[in-house]
């Protein structure tokens, strides 16, 4: 499908005093006040009660939030539009030397000035989300923008389903042009990882949580961790290869523990690891009962609230994980807990975590509020960009 620029009569007026859309680039149903009659998908141009320009963006009137905002400025969302959002971005994240990094996000949608639009680098290939209609029909104009800035890197798909079926578009999975290598071997601060392109959670790696794995390796030393939620073992590689004395990964997609596995092998560490194949809840549980002790803990789980009608259900959850966790952790021990979910707020996770250890008779010292890497960056305006919320708590 390709994309269409916005026509003059592809205009959404905004209701009066819906000044919202000036600042924040979603525009939801009840703040519009009537629309052209243009394609799902279209470029229009956001105009406010009076007429006047206020932004573009794409429109999709499926879902509630309707329209999503690309540029405030009065500007064609052409190619060029595309190849200079993503130079900008991947610019953003050079290093010294200026060169695109080979391992991280390069565009991470609204914080980019790209609504709907992931982009990611495992070294020799690059992984592209479209999680909106707009950005599904800009796709071919999206590698274009790729190729420009990073060369002619193979490029492989990888919508997310829900968003898809949200936005009414057919996902894509599978590779943009010539097939690239279903794996790529990658290095993160010294630690290195097996990553099978555009597979498992997310596009391949957590790569959100890089800076909160260098962390942990800072704070492992010498230390028994415990890594809840493993994945493929990203925290426990980090803290057996900054010298902890053993890890116990927790752990219970097949996949994933296969993963893990080859990645505690890829370091040379498998030695000092024990996989445990279980639900963390109940593990946790049987770790206590045991007397078993930590001095270092992570607890990553997946998002428990997708909805704010699982809100309440969630705030449970994480109260009783970080209890059980707390009951487990040494004396100057380190807890590093986090919350995904996007209606769980930071001072809402912090509530809860306070109120786990009051009910487990633990003192506990705020070392550090944790987030997403900066790769993932939050925008003021739109507080929706921070999602990853987190602690690292010291058991007093």
């Amino acid at each position: 499908m390709k994309p269409r620029p916005a026509s003059p009569r592809a205009v959404l007026r905004l209701k009066r005093g819906r000044d919202r859309a000036r600042w924040h680039p979603w525009i939801f149903k009840g703040d519009v006040a009537d629309v052209s009659d243009v394609e799902p998908g279209t470029a229009v141009t956001v105009v406010d009660a009076g007429g006047r320009f206020v932004a573009r963006g794409h429109y999709n009137p499926r879902p509630a939030l309707c329209c999503r905002i690309l540029t405030w400025a009065d500007e064609a969302l052409d190619g060029r539009f595309f190849e200079r959002r993503v130079a900008e971005a991947v610019a953003r994240r050079a290093g010294a030397a200026g060169a695109p990094p080979a391992l991280g996000r390069l565009v991470w949608s609204e914080a980019d000035g790209l609504p709907g639009l992931v982009v990611d680098r495992y070294g020799p290939a690059v992984v592209v989300q479209c999680l909106t209609l707009g950005m599904a029909r800009a796709r071919r104009q999206v590698e274009a923008a790729i190729e420009r800035a990073l060369g002619a890197l193979p490029v492989f798909h990888k919508d997310e389903d829900t968003a898809a079926r949200l936005e009414g578009f057919e996902p894509v999975h599978g590779w943009a042009g010539p097939a690239g290598p279903p794996t790529v071997e990658v290095v993160e601060d010294g630690v290195r990882f097996v990553v099978t392109v555009g597979g498992g959670h997310k596009t391949g790696l957590y790569l959100d949580q890089r800076e909160n794995r260098r962390r942990l390796s800072a704070l492992a030393r010498g230390r028994d961790v415990l890594d809840g939620f493993a994945y493929t073992g990203g925290f426990a590689c980090h803290a057996l290869v900054g010298g902890a004395r053993r890890a116990v990964l927790i752990e219970s997609g097949p996949e994933a523990l296969a993963g893990a596995r080859e990645n505690l092998a890829l370091n040379g560490v498998a030695d000092r690891a024990e996989i445990v194949a279980a639900n963390v809840f109940d593990e946790l549980r049987r770790l206590e009962r045991a007397g078993a002790r930590f001095g270092a803990i992570v607890l990553d789980p997946p998002p428990f609230a997708r909805s704010r009608t699982q809100l309440e259900a969630a705030v449970r959850g994480y109260k009783e994980l970080n209890l059980r966790a707390m009951h487990l952790l040494d004396r100057g021990g380190s807890l590093l807990t986090f919350s995904c979910s996007h209606h769980v707020s930071a001072e809402r996770f912090e509530e809860v975590c306070r109120d786990a250890a009051a009910d487990a008779g633990v003192r506990l010292r705020v070392t550090m509020a944790l987030g997403q890497a900066s790769d993932h960056p939050v925008v003021l305006t739109i507080p929706e960009t921070r999602y990853l919320k987190g602690l690292l708590l010291e058991a007093l």
